[in-house]
């Protein structure tokens, strides 16, 4: 770590005395990369799917999700770090490393993590599914009647399906699907025994299942689909001898850039890149079984233009994320035991008495422990019905599918009230959904605003304008989640209910930025990515070591999904070093590295996972005593800063505020599904204590309760 030389400076007895150096807060030494940070998040929900302690449907369910963030990983991350190197692009990352050194990283640490999943697959999983009536058979299992009713079938049914692509000089390669299976079958002329080897591919159709129920007593039977193509090849290549078969799968570059500036149309253009997405543009990986010889491989990666460092040899099926199917068998003991979901009280009678509830005070619901439908979707119905509402805005990121909040913007727009919705098309492979909602919106009355000109919009909050007497009054919802009902029982988000009509001004001029012309500079109560947000969080940080400098604690609070952006790290390291206590809760990429001596030995970095995706963000700053506390849709990432309009919302209500803190509180205090991020990166399990707290399991359980 570079420091300046020690300057000597005169005590008040004249003698010289040296100056603590001043640390370089840019040096390299002091940050974590990025991906390689990414990777240990992926590791920890790896170990997740090898911890006995979750039943066994959601040990299966972690390594799918394992598997389908890889996938994105490298269809976004990986692309872009190999198109830099296309490029020339020469420019380090903020730990030092150029993308060819971090390309040989990440392989270099991924090859044992294929293993180990591996491992938990063969070892753990698929034998626990077959003691517990799940079997995956081979086809050579079969009985003989299994068999031809199987091949009967393959006939009738499953051959129509299929397209066996040639691959020689008369057949120019074919364009393989983005993570679609893929067969490679190595053929030779019957009746030309002198012909070199063919190689030919059939790709598995996603139209059909994946795993193929038997018809059997007892249990859950089933033969994986590429087995049974494999075993009936001799009638897709009638007279050429099976060789070999081999199954792969090709990851290609998904990661869609749509010239803004260029689309006459964002609608149209963002669902031409949902179509270049599926087909994808350059491979970036290649995942094969571990059978396939290498004059095959060498064939496909010199057609996919790979190199050797961009194959993966796995030894359990891919596409693990098919097997999620098994999650809807009638088999409770296998899967986390259900629950229901808190209502509070102020929901639980006529809705339209939400607004008299929130001119007395704000309401916290925290999902997936509270319920989502009746407090979130109820208060949004209770607008849409309301005659004396005159208007709704707000923004939707990621709706989901069959979406009561939709349906209630539709019915609100049928009845005649102005509503407004901005609908973020660029939400990555949300796109296609959120185009069906757009066209839905748009055809129910809806006033559809699609995209803000080079940025994403990724705040979550809905305004409500009511007529009141002689008044017009505004109600809200802010939240850190999306409004997405299915996610709602899979994250935890938190959300306020307020009818404080100081945020009023502030409310109105974010939509008139969404959907109009706006440089409203002057935020009376929020932050605003990207205009004020970073500087309203480093004018917070700043505080607290002010505070601290002048005998009153500093301390800190911050829980969020990733911690990247370099000014904020170095505002913490500032913090750290003037004495200021700093407690984070990132559940994925960490950039910043603790405990290093002089600079953020004051900080700890946790990370939970378990049941629930951690997602809230949340901020705490002691401000000497009198408390602040912030919810926000953004995490500590430089694109959050930089190019999607995020929202920080402060708390005002004092019972809120205190709520928040016990939340952290109890977040802090985890000693079960915690990690504890060290020094070089890594993570490791915080020692448990006589009384083990598991803060997702307590607050399902004080929901319950309540």
């Amino acid at each position: 770590m570079s420091s300046s030389k020690k300057t000597p400076t005169r005590s008040s007895r004249g003698q010289s005395v040296p100056r603590k150096p001043l640390i370089d807060l840019h040096d390299e030494e002091l940050y974590l990369n990025r991906e390689l940070s990414w990777i240990e998040f992926n590791k920890r929900v790896l170990e997740e799917a090898e911890d006995q302690t979750h039943p066994l449907l959601e040990r299966l369910k972690f390594l799918a999700i394992y598997s389908t963030n890889l996938d994105e990983f490298f269809m976004i991350r990986v692309a872009g770090l190999q198109e830099q190197i296309y490029s020339g692009v020469t420019e380090l990352s903020e730990d030092g490393m150029a993308p060819g050194e971090q390309l040989k990283e990440i392989r270099s640490r991924l090859i044992p993590l294929y293993k180990r999943q591996a491992a938990v697959w063969c070892n753990h999983v698929l034998p626990a599914l077959t003691k517990e009536g799940i079997v995956l058979h081979d086809i050579a299992d079969l009985s003989e009647d299994e068999r031809n009713e199987f091949r009967q079938d393959f006939v009738d049914n499953i051959m129509p399906v299929l397209t066996p692509l040639a691959l020689d000089p008369g057949h120019p390669f074919p364009r393989l699907l983005n993570r679609s299976l893929t067969i490679a079958f190595v053929l030779y002329d019957e009746f030309d025994p002198k012909e070199e080897m063919k190689v030919a591919v059939v790709q598995l159709p996603s139209a059909l299942p994946r795993l193929i129920k038997l018809n059997r007593q007892g249990g859950h039977h089933y033969v994986l689909f590429e087995d049974l193509i494999r075993a009936h090849a001799d009638i897709l290549f009638p007279g050429h001898r099976i060789h070999e078969s081999h199954i792969f799968r090709v990851t290609r570059d998904a990661d869609v850039e749509i010239a803004e500036d260029e689309a006459n149309d964002l609608i149209t253009a963002v669902a031409e890149g949902i179509r270049r997405r599926r087909w994808g543009t350059d491979a970036v990986r290649m995942e094969i079984t571990s059978d396939m010889p290498r004059k095959v491989l060498q064939f496909f990666t010199k057609a996919l233009e790979l190199d050797a460092t961009d194959v993966y040899k796995v030894e359990l099926p891919l596409n693990l994320q098919d097997f999620l199917v098994l999650l809807q068998l009638d088999k409770r003991k296998l899967k986390d035991a259900p629950f229901n979901s808190r209502v509070l009280p102020e929901f639980a009678n006529d809705a339209s008495d939400i607004f008299d509830v929130l001119k007395e005070r704000d309401l916290l619901v925290h999902h997936p422990f509270d319920s989502f439908t009746n407090s979130v979707v109820k208060f949004i119905e209770a607008a849409a019905d309301d005659p004396n509402v005159l208007a709704i805005k707000m923004t939707l990121y990621r709706a989901g599918g069959r979406s009561p909040v939709i349906e209630a913007l539709k019915r609100a727009a049928s009845a005649g009230k102005n509503v407004t919705a901005f609908v973020e098309l660029k939400a990555r492979f949300d796109e296609e959904t959120n185009i069906a909602w757009a066209r839905a919106l748009e055809q129910a009355g809806v006033h559809v605003v699609y995209g803000v000109m080079g940025l994403k919009v990724h705040c979550k909050v809905c305004l409500v304008i009511r007529k009141e007497g002689k008044s017009v009054l505004t109600y809200a919802h802010v939240a850190t989640g999306n409004y997405n009902l299915g996610t709602s029982r899979l994250y935890t988000d938190v959300g306020i209910f307020t009818g404080r009509q100081e945020f009023e001004r502030d409310f109105v001029h974010l939509f008139n930025l969404l959907t109009g012309y706006s440089k409203h500079a002057s935020w009376q109560h929020l932050g605003v990515a990207p205009l004020n947000l970073r500087e309203k969080f480093l004018d917070l940080i700043q505080r607290e070591i002010t505070h601290q400098r002048e005998g009153r604690q500093g301390f800190i609070i911050a829980k969020m999904n990733a911690l990247i952006d370099a000014k904020i790290i170095r505002a913490l390291y500032e913090a750290s070093m003037a004495g200021v206590k700093v407690d984070l809760i990132v559940r994925g990429v960490c950039a910043l590295r603790p405990g290093i001596k002089g600079v953020s030995e004051n900080i700890v970095v946790r990370s939970i996972l378990d049941r629930f995706l951690e997602h809230s963000r949340l901020f705490w700053f002691r401000n000497g005593g009198d408390e602040d506390v912030y919810i926000s849709s953004a995490d500590w990432m430089n694109r959050n800063m930089e190019r999607r309009v995020e929202l920080l919302f402060p708390v005002y209500d004092r019972k809120v505020k205190k709520k928040l803190r016990d939340i952290l509180s109890l977040y802090l205090s985890d000693d079960v599904k915690v990690r504890i991020l060290q020094q070089d990166g890594t993570y490791v399990r915080s020692k448990q204590g006589a009384a083990p707290v598991r803060v997702q399991s307590d607050l399902l359980a004080a929901s319950k309760r309540r």
